[in-house]
């Protein structure tokens, strides 16, 4: 199955020029998103982790079935205020502004081994901010997925010291 068949493209969303990559018509799919999970799942194959981990909330969405069939526990990133008890945090600079997400300090140790899994890699930015929040927790990211990759804003280059890979590519 091609999963590029079931990512629906609108024009001039948010803003005009650019090409919007929605995802909603592959969530609406069982079959395509059923697809994408094992696809994501088959990049993991011989990893060695503990902990999966995703951004709110489209990370949520593909890293929660991923921890779930591989029988691991989910750290949710979250933007700045939306967890309860003691956080930590990492700000990092968006295109226009800046932008903080955290995650409990108690939710990983010294020596997890986390993978990352996002919707999208654009810019990179919030993924390094990501993956450098886990690691300032303790914890070593072993492999970062996307399930698409935006290739000509070359977010790859912000995380060239991590393992990366993508299922679609545009």
């Amino acid at each position: 199955m091609d999963l590029k068949d079931k990512i629906r493209n609108i024009k001039d969303f948010p803003q005009e020029g650019i090409l919007f990559r929605d995802i909603t018509t592959l969530l609406e799919d069982a079959q395509g998103l059923h697809e994408a999970i094992k696809m994501i799942e088959k990049e993991l194959e011989g990893i060695d982790f503990d902990y999966v981990a995703g951004t709110e909330s489209r990370g949520f969405i593909f890293g929660t079935p991923v921890a779930y069939n591989m029988n691991k526990g989910f750290i949710p990133v979250r933007k700045a205020g939306k967890l309860p008890g003691r956080t930590i945090s990492k700000s990092y600079d968006l295109e226009y502004g800046k932008a903080t997400i955290e995650i409990h300090e108690d939710a990983l140790k010294k020596g997890d081994k986390v993978v990352f899994i996002d919707d999208l890699i654009a810019t990179g930015g919030t993924a390094r901010a990501a993956c450098e929040l886990m690691e300032e927790a303790g914890a070593k990211v072993v492999k970062s997925v996307f399930l698409i990759e935006l290739e000509d804003l070359k977010g790859r280059e912000e995380l060239k010291k991590y393992n990366v890979s993508s299922i679609v590519k545009y």
